[in-house]
């Protein structure tokens, strides 16, 4: 039977960008519901995931740019997707593209992806996902193979798809993910992306004109030089889940692997970057 959950309530100042940076940072942790509040967020973690000293790795705890406090209790498990939908808005990017949930009014946009994130990472608002989505409106996509690397909510491959892409797969180790993800593309009618629970050990022997990753650090320098394998000649690699500090390891490894940098996008201290073959 499923155990309890700790709730820990964390007050800001400022509140942004310092929230976006703490809600992803908490999510590499196995935090897996937010509710942003006027003075800060409020984050979900099951009691089996926790241990003492887990908030140690988080960064921004440590930053001299914010103060940041928190406290904590322990919670019966409840429906934290109900919660999250209460404070859930839908976002713009570049006035081209909208990412809402259903009960959101449909706005005057060119792509309109319309997901049901739950507990998924990717909905937008934070800001890896979106220099992604700036990075898919920016590029040519049309008759495509695409690869969406810890898809998340898969709004990545959604938009791809909506972008003309031919074959998608969309891969994420993640169960609640996957599931997620076959939701959402039904719901936007993309049900040719080929949805995949799994992580690197999938990718064996297949290709790809575009790939998309975004996920930490660590893991995006352990399974780059998979991705590279995969990738098509000219073809385009895009990568975000590290902050700008991180940009120059992960451009030396990908020069090691034949991959030249094109350009990259910034936001809230978070890059999300273009390679090429």
């Amino acid at each position: 039977m499923a155990g309890n959950y700790f709730e820990f309530h964390f007050t800001i100042d400022p509140v942004q960008p310092a929230s976006e940076i703490l809600i992803a940072e908490l999510g590499y942790l196995g935090f897996e519901s937010f509710v942003e509040n006027d003075d800060g967020i409020t984050a979900y973690i099951p009691e089996e995931e926790y241990e003492d000293d887990l908030l140690a790795g988080v960064h921004i705890l440590q930053s001299e740019d914010f103060k940041i406090t928190y406290d904590q209790k322990e919670i019966e498990r409840v429906n934290w997707n109900e919660e999250w939908e209460k404070n859930f808005t839908p976002i713009l990017v570049d006035e081209i593209c909208s990412v809402r949930a259903p009960f959101h009014e449909k706005p005057d946009t060119e792509f309109d992806i319309v997901i049901e994130p739950k507990m998924s990472f990717g909905t937008g608002h934070h800001a890896t996902t979106h220099m992604m989505i700036q990075h898919i409106l920016k590029n040519d996509w049309e008759g495509k193979s695409v690869l969406d690397m810890g898809s998340g909510t898969g709004v990545l491959a959604i938009l791809a798809a909506m972008k003309g892409a031919k074959t998608i797969d969309a891969i994420d180790i993640d169960n609640w993910c996957y599931l997620n993800t076959l939701e959402n593309i039904s719901r936007n009618d993309c049900e040719h992306i080929n949805v995949e629970e799994g992580g690197a050990e999938l990718l064996e022997g297949r290709k790809y004109d575009m790939i998309l990753a975004n996920i930490n650090l660590n893991i995006l320098k352990r399974d780059l030089p998979i991705y590279e394998k995969c990738l098509n000649p000219n073809g385009s690699i895009f990568l975000s889940g590290f902050y700008e500090d991180d940009l120059p390891q992960i451009k030396k490894a990908c020069k090691k692997l034949g991959l030249y940098y094109v350009e990259n996008f910034e936001r809230n201290d978070w890059v999300a970057v273009k390679f090429s073959r």
